[in-house]
């Protein structure tokens, strides 16, 4: 057990179901002290912060738009204020609105796709790097995707495009914040079974994902979990800072 992220002040955004529930309910049980964030799944998040409370862990549910600038700095000041600090923030909203080709994009899903999957992660980081900078600690995790290294699959275009802003400002917010002893990285989940794709994807397509997968299957969200632990661990990674960890069974291997 990673002992060092025991009484940890964290925020977790995006954590009503898949790969942020999973990695919520981790951290509850290794003794962070937790907010957690959902939009429309309240009923999910409040599932999540029962049985972190089951557990005796500590947990409070906010909820909310993370496209909104305002309510993305208030999200993180008041987890800040709740807590007595912020050590951890995990990013993980994000959502793909349907699959199109880029000539058939509508307007309304250019903006949906940049406000959430960008916006959500430039707004929140921003302001949790204003924080960790005056502390002169802290650490950031961006949940990526496969999709920003290969496009994506069809119709994910859009998604993969505003997947590969999430890398890069990871490296760029890495640089920044490395002489305040602030690390920055990301985890790229690859074709994961979560509701995301029970939205967004038919069998066919995760069919055909599976058999470019040299481990024959799609991944879980609880195998998702390791890496976000690793990346908040002092102790595991206190020397990684930039980096993107792939998860997606040999999928991909850059």
């Amino acid at each position: 057990m990673s002992t060092d992220i025991k009484g940890k002040a964290c925020l977790i955004v995006g954590a009503s179901s898949g790969i942020g529930a999973a990695v919520a309910l981790r951290f509850g049980e290794l003794g962070a002290r937790l907010v957690i964030h959902c939009n429309g799944n309240r009923d999910g998040a409040d599932a999540v912060a029962e049985t972190i409370r089951a557990k005796g862990g500590e947990v409070s549910v906010r909820q909310g738009d993370v496209a909104d600038p305002e309510f993305s700095a208030g999200l993180v000041d008041d987890a800040a204020s709740t807590l007595g600090g912020l050590d951890i923030l995990i990013n993980n909203a994000g959502s793909m609105f349907g699959r199109t080709a880029i000539a058939e994009a509508t307007d309304e899903q250019y903006h949906r796709v940049l406000d959430v999957n960008i916006g959500g992660v430039f707004f929140a980081s921003r302001r949790a790097a204003a924080l960790m900078r005056a502390q002169k600690s802290g650490t950031i995790i961006n949940t990526t995707s496969i999709a920003a290294r290969t496009g994506g699959g069809d119709g994910a275009g859009l998604y993969g495009s505003a997947k590969a802003f999430v890398s890069t400002i990871t490296r760029v917010l890495a640089k920044e914040l490395a002489p305040f002893g602030v690390r920055v990285n990301a985890v790229a989940p690859g074709v994961i079974a979560t509701p995301f794709h029970e939205r967004y994807s038919t069998k066919a397509q995760l069919d055909a994902s599976v058999r470019g997968i040299p481990m024959g299957r799609l991944g879980t969200a609880e195998e998702c979990v390791g890496a976000y632990e690793f990346l908040a661990s002092a102790r595991m990674s206190g020397y990684i800072t930039g980096q993107v960890i792939e998860v997606n069974g040999g999928q991909l291997m850059p």
